[in-house]
């Protein structure tokens, strides 16, 4: 009976793990389709390159931010 009750435990040991990984095999499979299909249905658009913005307006107004928090972190105290 042992022999039997063990055997059987195998059996449904290796079903259940076949069939998860039959399950896995085909949803790794029909994602891959998926994929292909929108990417060839549904191109991404080509970036459209921005003129570059000046540094030093970006650099003063960022000074300025820092600043402000500073001053508003230092009034908390």
């Amino acid at each position: 009976m042992q022999d039997t009750l063990l055997q059987q435990g195998l059996d449904i040991t290796l079903f259940g793990m076949g069939i998860v990984f039959t399950f896995l095999l085909l949803l790794v499979v029909g994602t891959g389709i998926m994929s292909r299909i929108i990417t060839r249905h549904f191109p991404e658009a080509e970036p459209v390159a921005s003129p570059p913005a000046s540094g030093s307006d970006d650099d003063a107004r960022l000074h300025a931010i820092i600043k402000a928090a500073i001053e508003q972190h230092r009034k908390k105290r």
